[in-house]
């Protein structure tokens, strides 16, 4: 198995030079506009990315960078996926729960991710045949095994109160503790043994793929709503879960007539 841990390490060094961007943008209203998706973008993605790409093509030349504000550059099997600002709506309105994303894939398929929160001071990390890790020290999901005693988060339930209105009324009922929820940060706590499960709505592979890494590594379990392996041509409705047991009553609960 091909080592990755010299490549995760400079991903965190990358990472933690351009949270220094964002964080120059962070609370100072930053300018911004509305993408044709409707998500918003400002100043501070832009120049993050940017951050992340010079950073990338020094010390990765020649593969190619796949980033949501700039979409594809360079061809080959190795390519680095960024998120520079995961949860712009929250960069905007000055909550610190935005994250950044750096992913790293071959022939499609992640391996390694890094999660880092740049207002938090947290750094998630993990890779195949890696331990995931938050600020160095290693962790691991917890061992729920049981969707009724799961502290479950509902990402993005506004848009699923809308389009999957069924699948919504299910899901505020199921769990032991519940919190609404978006972007990557549950995720992490999934990862980090805090919570124990995320269903997740409208995602590009952006948002999803480097997510995937860390908390694989960690022992969870991320797929689509169909327990498929993710890609980048999923349809971008994503669950996460603790251990293999729970995974399996979520994805019930998801797909039940």
């Amino acid at each position: 198995m091909p080592d990755y841990s010299a490549r995760l390490e400079k991903a965190l060094e990358i990472t933690a030079d351009a949270a220094a961007v964002s964080l120059s943008f962070f609370r100072n209203d930053p300018e911004s506009e509305i993408k044709a998706d409707q998500s918003p973008v400002t100043l501070a993605d832009k120049a993050t990315e940017q951050s992340l790409r010079d950073s990338l093509q020094d010390h990765f030349p020649g593969e190619a960078i796949f980033g949501e504000e700039f979409g594809r550059t360079g061809e080959g099997a190795a390519m680095w996926i960024i998120d520079p600002i995961d949860g712009t709506r929250s960069f905007i309105a000055g909550l610190p729960l935005f994250g950044m994303l750096l992913g790293y894939l071959e022939d499609a398929h992640p391996k390694l991710g890094v999660i880092r929160m740049p207002a938090l001071g947290e750094a998630y990390a993990g890779g195949e045949g890696l331990p995931a890790s938050c600020n160095g020290t290693p962790i691991r999901t917890r061992a729920c095994r049981s969707l009724d005693d799961a502290r479950l988060f509902v990402n993005e339930g506004d848009k699923l109160a809308i389009s999957e209105a069924d699948v919504f009324q299910r899901l505020v009922r199921a769990g032991n503790l519940r919190r609404l929820g978006a972007d990557c940060y549950p995720h992490a706590l999934v990862a980090r043994g805090l919570a124990d499960a995320v269903v997740d709505y409208d995602l590009q592979p952006y948002d999803y793929l480097p997510v995937s890494a860390v908390v694989t590594a960690a022992g969870g379990i991320m797929t689509d709503w169909q327990g498929n392996p993710l890609s980048m041509t999923s349809d971008g409705r994503t669950v996460t879960a603790a251990t293999p047991e729970l995974h399996a009553e979520l994805l019930d609960l998801l797909n039940r007539p």
